[in-house]
């Protein structure tokens, strides 16, 4: 059975969009009351179109995407939340998929596997594969789009959710936390329609999320990262290694000094790839040992 739970909107000048949601959220079965718009400032009604069908618009803390989550999870007093973007590209009637899940789940994105014609340029869908697949290696998930903009997550997923991304990076922070506390994220297949309105979604944005991604990544696993970072040692190491061996057998000429700096250097990248590796695997079992812990610990509450 689906706890009960309240619907995000994060907005900014999003007027005709949102009220494209809203009618639909409503259509959908989801009350007015049980429906939160978080505006970042704006000024074209948006907040308007809300209140005109009673549903509750408040202006969040602080600027971009990020914070009027916050915002809205410091005003929220529900067991769960759907956070959603308001620009109608998302179907309002798949919510009821997702909070079906939440008894099993501590999160579950709806995942843009059905996207119509032209909602989603190429650029953007390559990129939010690359990190996907990166969000997969550092946390021990199998996740087909975690920078989806609509998901339901429990409230209490989400304490001690640290301030670390900003604007459109919030998907990713509340997935790692949620991952990385031994949570279960689960999927649903969705539609994603072309957005109503201007778009705001840009190649700066993607760099942005792709930055705090990796910043979830050194807080989360820095072990991990500092190795691989020492493994590109290597790189120089094996050219310098492979030069020195190419003028001793063609031309006759050695170079010790030199042949010890490109082993030294080979060396000290290999171990750190490995360790890197072994970090790697170390965090995933913490994970995995979290998971079985919480499992275990669900089976035994009454």
């Amino acid at each position: 059975m689906a706890p009960d739970f309240v619907v995000v909107l994060p907005t900014l000048n999003e007027r005709e969009g949102l009220a494209k949601t809203l009618d639909e959220l409503i259509s959908a079965g989801v009350p007015p009351g049980r429906i939160l718009v978080v505006d970042g400032g704006s000024t074209d009604g948006t907040c308007q179109e809300a209140e005109k069908r009673g549903v509750r618009c408040i202006l969040q803390e602080g600027r971009g995407k990020a914070d009027a989550v916050r915002t809205a999870l410091k005003v929220v007093d529900a067991p769960a939340v759907v956070i959603m973007d308001a620009d109608f590209t998302y179907p309002a009637a798949r919510i009821w998929d997702l909070t079906s899940l939440l008894d099993k789940c501590d999160e579950v994105i709806g995942a843009r596997l059905k996207p119509e014609p032209g909602a989603q340029r190429r650029i953007f869908k390559l990129g939010n594969w690359l990190l996907t697949k990166f969000f997969n290696l550092i946390f021990d998930t199998r996740l087909s789009d975690v920078l989806s903009g609509m998901y339901a997550v429990k409230t209490e997923a989400l304490e001690g959710l640290e301030k670390a991304s900003r604007g459109f990076g919030i998907e990713s922070e509340i997935a790692a936390h949620v991952a990385s506390t031994g949570g279960e994220i689960c999927e649903v297949p969705i539609e994603y329609r072309r957005r109503v309105g201007q778009k705001k979604l840009g190649i700066k944005h993607g760099i942005l999320i792709a930055l705090d991604m990796l910043r979830l990544g050194l807080r989360y696993n820095p072990t991990f990262f500092m190795f691989l970072t020492a493994s590109l040692l290597a790189i120089p190491g094996f050219a310098i290694a492979g030069w020195v061996a190419y003028r001793w057998v063609v031309i006759g000429v050695k170079h010790y000094v030199w042949g010890i700096i490109g082993a030294t250097l080979a060396s000290v990248g290999t171990l750190s790839a490995v360790m890197a590796l072994l970090a790697l695997y170390l965090k995933r079992m913490e994970i995995r040992i979290l998971k079985q812990i919480r499992r275990a610990h669900k089976s035994r509450t009454p």
